[in-house]
């Protein structure tokens, strides 16, 4: 899993609506990026609408959010038109990203091991510096987790 304090890896990728995304796009204003396992899954849904509710919030700020996961991209548009979500999915079925950002590795559910996207979220400044992580997300109220850490 990638620290604080050091530079964000590069990304691009295709979101729902087929626009080209990249991290370069959003110089000088942070991104919240986060990585989840599976569209239309309870804990997915529940911190992508968690997220979602606080989206105006975080636009505000000057703050992007940005869900990436291995999904393609027309899961990404069944996903985001079934729950109104306002803000960009990544697909990315390559798992380029999620190899970049370390997020991409060995999980463990009932004593079976596989590979998979371990759920993650990055705030990145408008620098481009991992300015904190999120290696234990509570999908329920993950938006408000964001906000407190981060003292919005």
């Amino acid at each position: 899993m990638l620290q604080t304090g050091v530079k964000a890896p590069s990304f691009k990728g295709v979101n729902q609506k087929g626009e080209t995304v990249s991290l370069s796009d959003f110089k000088g204003k942070k991104v919240i990026l986060y990585f989840y396992p599976k569209d239309n899954t309870p804990g997915c849904t529940a911190e992508a609408c968690s997220l979602n509710d606080k989206n105006e919030y975080f636009l505000e700020k000057g703050i992007v959010v940005i869900g990436v996961s291995a999904d393609s991209v027309q899961s990404h548009v069944k996903f985001a038109d079934k729950f109104g979500l306002a803000f960009s999915l990544i697909a990315d079925t390559e798992k380029e990203i999620l190899q970049a950002y370390e997020v991409w590795g060995e999980k463990k559910n009932y004593g079976k091991s596989y590979m998979g996207i371990i759920r993650t979220t990055y705030v990145i400044s408008e620098d481009g510096i991992i300015e904190a992580v999120f290696p234990k997300v509570d999908t329920k109220t993950h938006a408000e987790q964001i906000i407190s850490a981060l003292g919005l």
